[in-house]
C-alpha cells in the first residue's frame, strides 16, 4: 500500500491533512530543516504532533535536512533521544552521517532529496548505513524511478505535487550570493521567483529568439519599453501528477509526497484530500479508474503557479506565473461559539457575508473545513446577507472551535 505523505507547517495543517485522509506527515524542527521562515514546531511540541497522529494511526516524520556543520550535527545527535522519546517516527536526513544515531535511537533514517539519490548503488549503500527509505532526486524520469525502484533495497519515495526549484534537488546558492540568506540552511528567500529583467550590454537591435531548438517549445520574453527582456525563467512551474497516480503506483514508489509546508492549512487539506481520493480510487477499480476533472479543477483552487509533471516524462520548460489558483483568501471574522445541538456557528464578521458566499474556517482543532453558505440568522431571524460589525449564526454541518479564523474564498478575476 502506497503512503500518502502529507506536510504540515503548524498545528492546524497538521489537523488538516489528517482529516483529508495523509497516511504520514512531515514537519520541520526549528534549526534544522528546509523551510526556517515557515511556522516550525519545537522540541517541545513533538510528542502533542505525535500523539495527534495517532489519533488518526498516522506516521510522524521530523525534517533535519539543512545543511549541517559541525556545531550543528553535535546539537542534532544530542536531541535525537530526545525526538525518539517523543514517539517520532523517523527524521529526513540530509547528511548520512547521522544515520546510524537516529536508528540506534529508534529512528526510521529517511534520506532527503537533497542527496541527490540517482540510482540503485546509492541506495545499496544507504541500506548498508541503515537506512529505510530514500527520497529520489527530482531530476530522475518515470522510466528511471521504475528501474532505481526494482533494483532498491530500500523503500523509494517521490514528490508528486508542489514547488519546483530551480536547482538540482533544492541545491542552490542564489538567496545566498544576493542575500547572504542560504538556501541550504532552510532560509531561502526565493530570487528565483521574481520578475527578472534580461539585458544586453551590446546593440539594443540584437534579436531575442523567443523559442528553443526542442520540439518547437516556447520560452516567452517579454520585451519592455527600455529595450529589456522581462521573464520568470528561473522559476518552474509547480509540480503535479494527479493524471498519473497508476503509473506511479505501479512502479512500486513506497511513498507519495506533497510538497509544502510553507504553504497555508487550506491549501495542505485541498492537496492531500484530492490525492487521497485519486489513490483509493484507483486502488479500488483499477481496470476502471479514471481521472475525476474535479480533481484537477480543486487543485487549481489554491496556490499554484500553473502545473506542469516536471522530469517524469520529459524536462519542465515551461516558466510560472504569479499564483494561479481560483480563489482569494481574504480574513473576515472568527468564531465566538458553535452550538452542537442546532448545528450553528456564530461568527463575529469585520466584512460582509451573503448567502451562496464560499467560506473557510480554520483552527488547531478543526483543521481546515470550507463551506458554501445556504442558512444565516441575526436574532432567530433569517437573512440573505450579514453586514461587518456585526454577530450572525451560520447552519455549518460541522463542528467549529471558539476563535477559529473565518475567511471568505473570493473568485478570482480572469484578469487578475
Amino acid at each position: 500500500m502506497v503512503e500518502l505523505l502529507s506536510p504540515a507547517g503548524n498545528f492546524i495543517s497538521l489537523r488538516s491533512v489528517l482529516e483529508n485522509g495523509a497516511d504520514a506527515t512531515y514537519i520541520g524542527l526549528d534549526e534544522y530543516n528546509m523551510r526556517a521562515n515557515a511556522n516550525n514546531f519545537s522540541l517541545d511540541n513533538l510528542k502533542e504532533v505525535s500523539k495527534i497522529a495517532k489519533e488518526y494511526s498516522a506516521k510522524t516524520y521530523l525534517c533535519t535536512n539543512i545543511m549541517l556543520n559541525e556545531n550543528a550535527a553535535i546539537k542534532l545527535q544530542k536531541q535525537l533521544p530526545i525526538i525518539a522519546e517523543a514517539d517520532i517516527d523517523g527524521v529526513i536526513l540530509s547528511d548520512i552521517g547521522l544515520i546510524e544515531d537516529a536508528v540506534n535511537n529508534g529512528l526510521e533514517a529517511h534520506i532527503s532529496v537533497q542527496e541527490n539519490t540517482s540510482n540503485s548503488f546509492t541506495l545499496k549503500t544507504l541500506k548498508k548505513l541503515g537506512a529505510k527509505r530514500a527520497i529520489l532526486s527530482r531530476e530522475l524520469s518515470l522510466e528511471q524511478i521504475r528501474k532505481i525502484t526494482e533494483n532498491s533495497p530500500i523503500e523509494t519515495e517521490v514528490f508528486i505535487h508542489g514547488a519546483m526549484c530551480m536547482a538540482i534537488s533544492g541545491r542552490c546558492f542564489l538567496s545566498n550570493a544576493l542575500y547572504g540568506r542560504s538556501a541550504n540552511c532552510g532560509d531561502c528567500l526565493q530570487p528565483c521567483r521574481k520578475n527578472w529583467t534580461l539585458s544586453f550590454d551590446e546593440n539594443i537591435e540584437d534579436n531575442v529568439s523567443n523559442t528553443t531548438e526542442i520540439d518547437d517549445e516556447s520560452l516567452i520574453i517579454s520585451k519592455s519599453f527600455d529595450n529589456t527582456y522581462r521573464t520568470n525563467f528561473f522559476s518552474p512551474k509547480d509540480m503535479c501528477m494527479i493524471e498519473h497516480i497508476p503509473e506511479l503506483i505501479d512502479i512500486g514508489i513506497a511513498s507519495f509526497k506533497i510538497e509544502g509546508r510553507g504553504r497555508s492549512p487550506d491549501y495542505a487539506a485541498k492537496v492531500t484530500g484530492i490525492y487521497r481520493q485519486a489513490i483509493d480510487s484507483y486502488l479500488e477499480n483499477p481496470k476502471n479508474y479514471e481521472v475525476n476533472p474535479k480533481w484537477i479543477e480543486g487543485l487549481s483552487e489554491v496556490f499554484n503557479r500553473g502545473f506542469d509533471t516536471g522530469f517524469y516524462f520529459k524536462t519542465p520548460y515551461e516558466k510560472s506565473e504569479d499564483n494561479q489558483s481560483k480563489y482569494i483568501k481574504k480574513d473576515i471574522g472568527r468564531v465566538v461559539n458553535y452550538y452542537n445541538k442546532v448545528k450553528v456557528a456564530e461568527f463575529k464578521i469585520h466584512d460582509d457575508l451573503s448567502i451562496g458566499d464560499k467560506i473557510l474556517i480554520q483552527g488547531t482543532t478543526t483543521g481546515s473545513r470550507e463551506h458554501i453558505v445556504d442558512s444565516m440568522e441575526i436574532d432567530g431571524e433569517s437573512i440573505d446577507k450579514a453586514f461587518k460589525g456585526c454577530n450572525v449564526a451560520v447552519a455549518l454541518p460541522f463542528k467549529a472551535r471558539e476563535n477559529d479564523f473565518l475567511y471568505k474564498l473570493i473568485e478570482r478575476d480572469a484578469n487578475d
